[in-house]
């Protein structure tokens, strides 16, 4: 029999309530029987933060799989965003319309070239809480692609694995840019298992060649938090470059040991830093 002296009370109605639902019975009310004094007022659950999910230049949004499916698992509502890899101004633009029809709080993140996508679209963004850059380009103001690669010293070899093709509309020097598929495993993706980096090879989304010198805007990093998840083995990004980008981002950086993919490679990894955020 359950005493009504007022000490020990709150634990043993804990305890009672929790044998009900192991023994698969209708547990009373969480106020019932308990004194006004030992009830604790509870205001409404804080909802979480959207997740953002950008992907970036030869990939698309089922790179993401995995850390959506766990971020989902958490109660996270998660979006991946289908990038249209025409250029930063142009995606950003469109990156922010679309962020535009989310209600409350967003964690943005994006991989690779969606760095920079979310770098332009998120400045100006009060529902933007916080910026995650997994092997991605965080650029400065005027900065392109191509000149954020040299950052650190470092060198990446895809410039020299590019097949390039034509699309409709493109400027003179402009064209859709591919890695070349006898490349891809070894550039992109060589810590996945290769039948699935061959796969991945195959089904890539190009990025308008253009977009690897077009300016970036004003940096939303300069004002919105950011972590930062640095490929130490990534040949797409000179891991030098993300470090010198991670630090002058003021960003939150881990390392992981990881090709240009550690969404892929590394899936728990990328969502404990945006968990991490997404506080």
């Amino acid at each position: 029999m359950i005493t009504r002296k007022r000490t020990g009370f709150v634990a043993l109605a804990v305890a009672a309530a929790l044998s009900l639902v192991a023994l698969g019975g209708a547990a009373l009310p969480a106020t019932a029987n308990i004194p006004a004094e030992a009830q604790i007022a509870k205001g409404p659950p804080v909802p979480k933060p959207t997740v953002v999910l950008v992907h970036g230049a030869f990939a698309d949004s089922s790179g993401w799989n995995l850390v959506s499916t766990a971020l989902q698992a958490k109660g996270y509502p998660v979006l991946a965003f289908s990038n249209p890899l025409r250029g930063p101004q142009h995606d950003a633009e469109y990156l922010r319309q679309f962020l535009s029809t989310i209600t409350g709080p967003v964690v943005l993140v994006g991989h690779s070239y969606g760095g920079a996508v979310i770098t332009n679209a998120a400045t100006g963004n009060p529902n933007v809480k916080s910026l995650v850059y997994i092997a991605a380009y965080a650029l400065a103001e005027g900065e392109s692609v191509q000149a954020a690669n040299a950052l650190g010293g470092g060198h990446t070899d895809v410039i020299d694995h590019l097949v390039l093709r034509p699309f409709p509309g493109a400027t003179d020097g402009n064209a859709d840019a591919y890695i070349d598929p006898a490349y891809f495993p070894q550039l992109f993706a060589q810590d996945i298992p290769k039948a699935v980096a061959q796969n991945m090879a195959g089904s890539q989304r190009p990025g308008a060649l253009a977009s690897l010198v077009t300016p970036s805007g004003p940096a939303a990093w300069e004002s919105i938090p950011s972590w930062y998840m640095v490929a130490t083995n990534d040949r797409i990004i000179p891991p030098e470059a993300e470090r010198a980008m991670a630090e002058r981002a003021g960003a939150k950086t881990v390392e992981v040991n990881s090709s240009h993919v550690p969404m892929i490679s590394h899936p728990l990894k990328v969502v404990a830093l945006i968990l991490d955020a997404a506080k």
